[in-house]
This record gives structure tokens, C-alpha cells and sequence, in this order.
């Protein structure tokens, strides 16, 4: 007798709701059993956490603003991952958005002030979009592994940021970095922290949720995912939707790294590959692809960041324990998503 575990004929919808509850629960007894392993109380480790993501609207709006690109890199890995395709590339796809913005703002003065930022976010897409057809084009056209290649990217895209504002790029008289973007260019802020950027994200998911579920596209997409030889019969490209997936996935990637650039840091600097790109391939995972989905996963992501920083304050522990939470938090989490799709099943052995 064993255990394997198959593939359920159909979703449970009540799986889908008490498999992530199950997974939070054991993520808090794991976390539990740390805490006291450093002898720490659990209760006031988690109420710090809790407060220091939504204690107060200061704080519930760096969460949120924390959550935007997490939301955004999802959003755009998702789009690759409904037709199998591995992207890890995100984080590169990320970083190059960021680069084209600081390219507009830097040595784009010709425009007037007012269309740098438009400009600006429409160059990042499509650095982005660019960075990501790289590996899809060599996918579809030569069936190269795409989980190496996107991989790989990210690494010569980091280096080369580093290269820009370290140097190339460098302020002349100020810190490591570009020269700040002019005022008029910056994301305006709606409440307080929070910028404009949550309206395009928020847009997104709208857009990304038709796209993929009421049309032609979005049915192509799933196709390929589950059966490609079925998809090939019914004559639909594989090749194109590969290419044209993979642009739109680093374009909302891309899209991501200027605009959180220009809200934020409002210059290309240190930081700039933040793991964002890396951390939405977990959101877009545990929201099982769906954009709506996609929120609240960011928003819990985004709390666990932000309630991590204020537990090393509040109980006077060591940073990496916030990250170690942070972990044990995701990863019964993540684990969990498996049996939303598949189950436990006893195979009995037949006596020879």
C-alpha cells in the first residue's frame, strides 16, 4: 500500500477555499514553533506583524504601495504560465521597465515636462516586452528551454542597471544613482503613500480577467496549456501565441518598473531589482493564474513584507527572522495549491 497523489476529474470549489485556510493555519503553527524555539512570545510576534501592515492608514498604505508591482509582476507572469511557459524572468523584464523610464527622463528633454511620464511608462513596456520576446521567440522557434534563458536574463539585465547607475548614468554630484526625475513626472499620490499606479493595476486585472476568460485568445491560451497537440489540430498557432503571450508578459512587467520607479524611487538606484519580478511567480502560482485572484494574494504578500520590517522593531529580533516567517508563511501556502487540483489516493499493491 502507498500514497500518490492524482489528479482530480473535476476543481472543488470547496477545496479552493479550505486548502489555502488549512495552509495559513499550519504556516502560523511552523511560524509558532520558531518564535518559541528563540523564545519569543508567537501571539506578540504575529499582533506586531499584523499592526505593522495594517495598524494604521500610514502603515495599510505602504502595504498597498508595496502590493502594486507585486500585483502588476503576477499579473504578468500569469499570462506566460496559462500556456505552460515558464517565465522567471520577470525580475529582468522589471528592471529593463525601470531602465527605459530613466532613459525618457534623462535624455528625452526635447518633450515637454508633462510627456515624460506617459512616454516614459510607454518605453518601459516595451524594454520589457522586448526582454521577454527574447526567450519566446527562441521557444517557439527553437524550442529552447525557457525556464535557463528567462532565468539567465534577469541576471544581464541587473548587471547592466548596475552598470547605469553606478556609472553610465550616475548623478554628477550626488549619491550612488541617476539624477532625480523632474517633479512633474512623478506619479501623483492619491491617499497619502498611495499613487495613481493602483488605478493601472486595478485596470489591469479587468482587462487581463476579459481578455483570458471571454475571448478567442484566452481560450487559445488555456488550450495550449492543457493539450497542445489538441490545440495544433484545431489549427491553432502555437508559435505565434508564445511570442505574443511572452510580449505581453514582460510589457506588464515592464510596465511595473517604471511606474514603480517613478512613484517611488523617482531615479534608477540601488534597489531597483527589489524581487518583485521573482515574488509575483508566487502571487500568479497561489492565485491559481486569475487576475481577481491576484489582489488579495499581493495584498497578504505585501502585509507579510511590510509586518515583517516592523516585527524587528517591536520585538527586537534579528532581520532574517522576518524573512524566515515570511517563508514559512509562503511555503505551506504555495505547497497547498497542489491538492486544490490533485488528491491523496491509497494504492493498494497487488500480492505477487
Amino acid at each position: 500500500m502507498r500514497l500518490a497523489v492524482v489528479k482530480r476529474d473535476t476543481k472543488s470549489k470547496s477545496m479552493a477555499v479550505l486548502i489555502p485556510l488549512i495552509s495559513f493555519i499550519v504556516s502560523l503553527i511552523l511560524g509558532a514553533i520558531v518564535l518559541l524555539a528563540s523564545k519569543s512570545s508567537p501571539l506578540q510576534a504575529y499582533s506586531a506583524m499584523l499592526k505593522g501592515a495594517f495598524g494604521n492608514a500610514r502603515r495599510f498604505q505602504y502595504t498597498i504601495v508595496e502590493a502594486i508591482p507585486l500585483l502588476m509582476c503576477g499579473l504578468g507572469v500569469g499570462i506566460a504560465f496559462r500556456l505552460k511557459f515558464w517565465n522567471i524572468g520577470a525580475e529582468g523584464q522589471y528592471v529593463w521597465g525601470a531602465i527605459g523610464i530613466t532613459w525618457v527622463m534623462q535624455f528625452w528633454k526635447f518633450l515637454p515636462t508633462f510627456m515624460l511620464l506617459p512616454i516614459g511608462l510607454v518605453v518601459g513596456m516595451l524594454l520589457g516586452a522586448a526582454w521577454a520576446g527574447i526567450p519566446g521567440f527562441l521557444k517557439a522557434q527553437w524550442s529552447v528551454d525557457e525556464t535557463l534563458t528567462t532565468l539567465m536574463l534577469n541576471y544581464v539585465a541587473i548587471g547592466f542597471a548596475e552598470y547605469l547607475y553606478i556609472n553610465a548614468w550616475k548623478a554628477p554630484y550626488g549619491n550612488m544613482g541617476t539624477p532625480e526625475f523632474p517633479e512633474e513626472a512623478w506619479l501623483t499620490q492619491v491617499w497619502g503613500k498611495v499613487h495613481s499606479g493602483l488605478f493601472i493595476a486595478l485596470a489591469l486585472v479587468v482587462i487581463l480577467w476579459f481578455l483570458l476568460y471571454k475571448t478567442r485568445w484566452g481560450f487559445e491560451l488555456n488550450m495550449i496549456g492543457k493539450n497542445p497537440r489538441a490545440a495544433r489540430y484545431q489549427g491553432v498557432s502555437i508559435k505565434t501565441n508564445i511570442v505574443l503571450a511572452m510580449l505581453i508578459s514582460g510589457a506588464i512587467c515592464g510596465l511595473a518598473g517604471s511606474m514603480n520607479t517613478a512613484a517611488i524611487a523617482h531615479r534608477l538606484t540601488k534597489g531597483v531589482d527589489s524581487g518583485y519580478g521573482f515574488t509575483g511567480i508566487i502571487i500568479a502560482w497561489m492565485a491559481g493564474l486569475h487576475p481577481f485572484a491576484s489582489i488579495l494574494v499581493a495584498i497578504v504578500i505585501a502585509a507579510l513584507k511590510t509586518g515583517a520590517e516592523s516585527l524587528q522593531i517591536a520585538m527586537k529580533l534579528p532581520e532574517s527572522m522576518g524573512e524566515v516567517l515570511q517563508g514559512l508563511v509562503l511555503l505551506p501556502l504555495l505547497a497547498g495549491t497542489i491538492f486544490i487540483e490533485h488528491r491523496l489516493k491509497i494504492i493498494k499493491q497487488e500480492a505477487q
